[in-house]
């Protein structure tokens, strides 16, 4: 039986034990990048500025007040904007003895506030102007300068978007898997909240633009309130699927299946793992996972073959996965073979 290597008298304790192991890791998987959602989220707040500074003056100049709501509209988008850059930077907060698993959590809460800030308020705003709208027979005001807003705040909308797609569909190619798949799935709550709301933006655009033509041509403000109406609709879809999201991700929920299978797979080819009963992963934050396991060892392995074991897995799945960041393994009696697969989150 090999001797077991002296523990150093320096060996870190408490929190400076589990941080991470070293690697060089082998593929960019499943590491969300926190700058680029950061530039993302700038992105989103200054376009939403521009459009606000566009909807401001057009009501000013041609004096309609369903403009200059839409000015305190865009304005609201933008304090969420601040929302989510915030809970970017809460989330990057470390670890300490009161918050031993980081302050990654905190980002879905601000994720939490920034979805119900801009997609209900703004829902329950533009059915309520609909409403008043289609009852009231509320004037417009100058068509022109709404068509120049509606074309501007399209134009700065449409940006934001195109810069937020192109993260998805960045950071989908690293998970190998579709966009529709990543946002379903992705624990980063501030890309997929700004992909969604300019999406949002942009078919709402077209609804006002649509109901603003048919006004003109009829003189009949209904269409004007219905088109308001059907956004208010869109957002409300919209806050609710942002709402779901991060109320599970709060709870504590697990990483996708796929890379939970991929995870047994890993554990499981240690060559002294015999079986992997349990597996339970849970996202703490946008960009760390934590992974814990009954594992089997091997009977006849000593305490220092585990430990070696217990090292050589966490290596291998960091490597694999750098967003896993805590990885426990507690040694468990099980059958041999017998593994936990196709746990996790699947659509």
């Amino acid at each position: 039986m090999p001797a077991i290597p002296p523990v150093p008298e320096s060996a870190p304790t408490g929190l400076a034990a589990a941080e991470p192991l070293e690697v060089e890791p082998a593929s960019p998987s499943g590491q969300p990048e926190q700058n680029e959602s950061v530039g993302t989220v700038v992105i989103a707040g200054l376009a939403n500025l521009v459009i606000a500074a566009a909807k401001l003056v057009a009501g000013m100049i041609s004096g309609s007040a369903a403009m200059l709501s839409e000015a305190a509209h865009s304005l609201a988008d933008t304090i969420t904007e601040v929302f989510l850059f915030v809970a970017l930077r809460r989330a990057g907060k470390p670890a300490d003895e009161e918050h031993p698993f980081g302050y990654g959590k905190e980002s879905f809460v601000w994720a939490a506030i920034a979805a119900l800030f801009t997609f209900i308020g703004g829902a329950g705003f533009s059915i309520y102007h609909g409403v008043t709208t289609i009852i009231s027979g509320e004037e417009s005001g100058d068509y022109l300068w709404s068509y120049i807003v509606l074309a501007v705040s399209f134009a700065a909308e449409g940006t934001s978007f195109l810069r937020a797609r192109r993260q998805v569909n960045d950071e989908s190619q690293r998970w190998d898997t579709s966009p529709f798949r990543f946002l379903r799935l992705t624990a980063d709550t501030t890309v997929k909240a700004v992909y969604f709301e300019d999406s949002a933006a942009l078919i709402g655009l077209i609804l006002a633009a649509a109901g603003l033509f048919v006004t003109q041509m009829t003189g009949s403000e209904l269409y004007d309130g219905l088109a308001s109406i059907a956004i208010g609709l869109l957002l409300l879809l919209v806050a609710t699927i942002l709402a779901r999201s991060n109320v599970s991700l709060l709870v504590g929920r697990a990483v996708p299946r796929r890379v939970h299978n991929q995870i047994a797979e890993d554990l499981a080819a240690m060559p002294i793992v015999t079986a992997v009963p349990t597996l339970l992963t849970m996202q703490l934050g946008p960009g760390d996972i934590l992974v814990a396991a009954k594992v089997d060892f091997d009977d006849g392995a000593s305490g220092a073959d585990i430990e070696s074991a217990s090292d050589d897995a966490e290596r291998r799945l960091r490597r694999r996965y750098p967003g896993i960041r805590y990885v426990f393994l507690d040694p468990t009696r099980g059958a041999a073979g017998r593994h936990h697969r196709d746990g996790g989150v699947d659509i």
